[in-house]
């Protein structure tokens, strides 16, 4: 694979969809699939952070655009339907015939966590992972997180909303936090911490689990 980074349209069953990979710049030993959110794209903070940081590290990573923002639309269609996506890209994220690590944030880590063990994911990123809706912390999506069968790391914000650190059940999941961080790891001023900083966190966690997973 060239070290340049490059782009593939992939059609799948809920329609096309678009791998951005960011090859790694020593030898390759993993594919970081990663995937958006409900809300956004690829262009998300801590999406770039990873991007930019892990191909020193052996990680080839694979930006992932579901159908739904490839085709313009502004509204995540169904939970089933983003599986749907995610499984007709696995075979393209599979073929440089590296471990893949199956992630995402937010609604994307959902995915990445229901469908791991049936794809045959090394491990599972789960970024910003939303534990419940807002405000309804009895709407919780724990199970997902709790079922992926693969190791799993969950990076979340200190104040998310959608599930803050010391919401999280126990279970055989490593979780790191971004002091302060929202849903999408935005730091406030006042905090101390500037952006820089919180995306050091988050890609030094990530860096340190992927390598520990051998």
């Amino acid at each position: 694979m060239s070290r340049q980074p490059r782009t593939q349209n992939v059609t799948t069953d809920a329609g096309e969809a678009r791998i951005t990979w960011i090859p790694a710049t020593t030898a390759p030993r993993l594919v970081l699939a990663v995937s958006h959110g409900a809300g956004g794209g690829i262009e998300a903070r801590d999406l770039k952070a990873l991007a930019a940081a892990l191909p020193a590290h052996g990680v080839t990573v694979a930006l992932v655009e579901q159908p739904w923002r490839v085709a313009g639309k502004k509204v995540a269609p169904a939970p089933k339907t983003l599986d749907t996506g995610w499984r007709g890209l696995w075979p393209a994220l599979a073929a440089p015939g590296l471990p893949v690590v199956a992630g995402g944030r937010s609604a994307g880590a959902r995915v990445a966590c229901r469908t791991a063990a049936e794809l045959g994911a090394a491990a599972v990123l789960a970024l910003s992972f939303p534990l419940h809706p807002p405000g309804k912390p009895e709407k919780s999506r724990a199970d997902e997180l709790l079922g992926t069968g693969v190791p799993t790391l969950v990076v979340q914000g200190g104040n998310d909303p959608f599930g803050r650190p010391e919401e999280f059940p126990p279970g055989a999941y490593e979780l790191a936090q971004v002091p302060y961080g929202d849903h999408g790891f935005a730091v406030p001023k006042k905090s101390g911490l500037t952006e820089a900083q919180a995306m050091e966190v988050l890609t030094g966690a990530v860096t340190g689990w992927l390598t520990s997973l051998g």
